[in-house]
């Protein structure tokens, strides 16, 4: 989910892959730009008045908060975002408003099975497979009730289930994970491979609240976790399609493991879906493959998806030996079989699926519902559920210039089917046999569903690449998408839907290839995206549009109509209002790069999470708090831009109302270096718990052996754990009036 403009030039960008080198419009044709000149966006930043408080490394920030009264006066009902809105932060910690507490309760390498030692955070640590993992992301909360089952209503015990997405790594190492940094050069160790590879997948952990505190159960039979090595089914049209032959299945039916997991959704019958996102980059390819593949359409599809031939893993993890498990991460052809069952050539198609987990049970194996379409899968959000009507989920795929999917079943939701005993089941009937759509927008507010399927003869006809049958696009999906001439966005990342009235968001995190005069590998601007400018961070330029901003779709009668707008436009406050800071933002309320977004159930709230490098020289990542309006609540806005040659073209996009202190604040500023994702809340809304990632990412294994050179030394630096390596950690947040959170 990260995309840092200013990181190290050794770093692998892994979450920054373009490989959208399609032709499509961004949309239909319906621009043309004038980029005119910007000079520097940012006036004065405000002071930071924040007092940090000791024991939980959290700053109270603003007023009393009370939070009491509407906005009628109305002293019975509360107020959303009834708080004083925090300050921008640089400090390293966690601050939220007054009258809120914060506490961490799970970091990288804390124990989940009893007997595992506590995590000594000096890279001496084993069992890394037992203990928390890395990168804590997206995250869902399952109920409990006294007897250990699942209880919906339960809002003081139950299962936290959250992706672990990757590890803070330089050049090759996961430097933090090992004593000496690991290493720099390959062959890597097989010892050092093995613990990269463990702290990757998902985690789920029973917790409680006792005496208004939140704590995990280190040795609960409840908790598990699931790695890149975990045996996985594959379910749906792909299950058994010759592209998922390998010497590890050669039936294609499974797989091992989960990869690069980042966003999440929670079905309607109570089970965890992960969502595999930058997973490509863990896989290697030889030099000569192209040819070793006889130029055959796979390597079409391998360049489609960020893996040209002589491209190098992220990690190495190729070179740990000659165990099978590490030879899986080379997709090179190296077998003389013509299916592939003796090589791991299509091992990477076993990746890029949303993947279901029945969190109560640990014993069911986990499935990947490929009818969802491949690609770097962000969350999945689930449109409302209505008794005799199809279910519906949302997805975006996270990379510059891809696309925005709806998966539509063909099963009619049935009540019963909620609370179902077999829950998997209920999976099978709702997420393997269905339609597959992606999202064409047109200038006017309104857009498409286009289906994928061979049905459609732009697919079947599509020359690029030749289509077999259903389940070579549930592998294929972009390529499909492509086909038909989809929007290309700016990096479409979480999606979420409005319990008021079903409207559908996604955040589109940033584009630096978003452009008024695109050249080569460049995006035109278009009415959904229609921002490109510079943005000054220091004195170095940030082209494109590095702020990014959220879109909103309001379905139409029909599965396949939809009407749209822009919600917000990331910008700094000191922006130009005509084209950069279009949702006229404050210092209160002003953010770059959305990243995480869900609404609360409880409450109504929209949350905004942020992974950012664009403002990071004013604040650390944040989260805001929101009250949503409706498509079409605002009215339009006209971009003009003048072209290179001199030419003048408006851009007229539709556009949310204005932000104001009423419906957007700033409510939690992370540490140095973090990522703030990941976002849960108990039924009552009383206790949200949000994660903090990569703390610390930009320290730099030169660094290790000196504490006070580390970017961010949270949370240790407010009590919690051994040694002083930052950590990726869950914190429980709660109002210290025991009300909900937001009002």
């Amino acid at each position: 989910m990260t995309q840092r403009v200013d990181a190290p030039e050794q770093a692998i960008d892994f979450n920054n892959e373009d490989s959208n080198n399609s032709a499509n419009p961004t949309f239909d044709s319906v621009l043309s730009t004038r980029l005119s000149r910007r000079g520097l966006l940012r006036g004065g930043v405000g002071t930071v008045g924040s007092a940090m408080l000791g024991g939980f490394g959290v700053s109270a920030c603003g007023g009393n908060g009370d939070g009491n009264g509407d906005s009628n006066g109305d002293p019975q009902v509360p107020k959303l975002l009834g708080f004083d809105a925090v300050p921008k932060s640089l400090a390293d910690g966690v601050s939220v408003p007054a009258g809120y507490t914060a506490s961490v309760l799970f970091a990288l390498g804390d124990p989940m099975a009893s007997g595992v030692a506590a995590y000594r955070n000096d890279g001496t640590d084993t069992d890394l497979d037992q203990r928390a993992g890395d990168h804590h992301d997206g995250m869902e909360w399952f109920g409990l009730g006294a007897d250990g089952k699942r209880n919906d209503n339960a809002t003081e015990r139950g299962l936290l289930a959250m992706n672990h997405e990757a590890t803070t790594n330089e050049k090759l190492s996961s430097y933090f994970l090992h004593a000496d940094g690991g290493a720099s050069s390959l062959p890597r160790a097989a010892g050092e491979v093995d613990k990269e590879i463990d702290v990757h997948g998902i985690s789920v952990i029973e917790i409680a609240k006792s005496a208004g505190k939140w704590s995990y159960a280190p040795g609960s039979a409840l908790n598990f976790r699931l790695t890149p090595l975990s045996p996985i089914e594959i379910a749906g049209p792909a299950r058994g399609c010759a592209q998922l032959i390998t010497k590890y299945s050669p039936e294609g039916s499974t797989t091992r493991g989960t990869l690069n997991n980042c966003g999440t959704g929670k079905t309607p019958w109570g089970t965890y879906l992960t969502a595999e996102e930058n997973w490509f980059g863990y896989f290697t390819r030889s030099a000569t493959d192209d040819a070793a593949r006889g130029k055959d359409k796979s390597v079409t599809a391998l360049n489609r998806y960020g893996r040209k031939q002589g491209a190098a893993s992220r990690h190495g993890w190729e070179t740990g030996g000659t165990d099978d498990k590490y030879q899986r991460w080379d997709i090179s052809r190296t077998g003389s079989s013509e299916d592939g069952r003796d090589d791991y050539r299509n091992e990477m198609n076993g990746m890029g699926f949303i993947v279901e987990i029945d969190p109560y049970d640990k014993a069911r194996t986990a499935r990947k519902r490929t009818g969802l379409g491949r690609f770097g899968h962000e969350s999945a959000a689930f449109g409302k559920v209505i008794a005799g009507q199809p279910v519906s989920v949302y997805m975006g795929d996270d990379s510059r210039g891809e696309y925005i999917y709806k998966f539509v079943s063909n099963a009619l939701w049935s009540a019963a089917d909620a609370n179902a005993a077999d829950r998997m089941a209920v999976g099978n009937k709702y997420l393997d046999d269905g339609k597959l759509y992606v999202a064409r927008f047109n200038a006017d507010g309104t857009g498409t569903w286009v289906e994928l399927a061979l049905g459609n003869s732009t697919i079947a006809g599509y020359a690029s690449y030749r289509f077999a049958d259903a389940a070579d696009i549930a592998i294929n999906t972009r390529l499909a998408a492509d086909a038909v001439g989809a929007t290309r966005m700016d990096r479409p990342e979480w999606s979420a839907v409005n319990p008021a009235n079903g409207e559908v968001y996604f955040t589109l995190t940033n584009n630096k290839d978003r452009s008024a005069n695109p050249g080569s590998g460049q995006h035109a601007l278009d009415a959904a995206n229609p921002r490109a400018y510079t943005d000054m961070k220091g004195t170095s330029k940030q082209e494109g549009n590095p702020n990014g901003h959220l879109v909103r779709l309001k379905e139409g009668v029909s599965v396949t109509g939809f009407a749209w707008d822009v919600y917000l436009f990331g910008a700094e406050a000191g922006a130009d209002k005509t084209r950069i800071n279009l949702s006229a933002l404050t210092d209160d309320q002003d953010f770059s790069s959305p990243d995480g977004l869900a609404f609360s159930k409880a409450t109504g709230i929209c949350w905004i999470e942020t992974d950012d490098n664009a403002y990071t020289d004013v604040s650390n990542c944040m989260l805001l708090a929101a009250v949503a309006g409706q498509v079409g609540d605002g009215g339009k806005k006209t971009l003009s831009y003048t072209k290179t040659d001199g030419s003048k073209l408006d851009i007229v996009t539709p556009v949310g109302k204005p932000a104001t202190a009423d419906t957007l604040k700033r409510f939690l500023v992370g540490p140095k270096g973090c990522e703030i994702t990941g976002w849960a809340e108990t039924p009552d809304g009383k206790t949200i718990f949000v994660n903090i990632q990569h703390p610390g990412e930009d320290t730099g294994a030169a660094n290790l052996t000196d504490p006070a050179k580390y970017q961010s030394q949270w949370p240790s630096n407010v009590g919690y754990g051994a040694g002083k390596r930052p950590r990726s950690a869950t914190i429980a947040i709660t109002k210290n009036d025991g009300g909900r959170i937001g009002t």
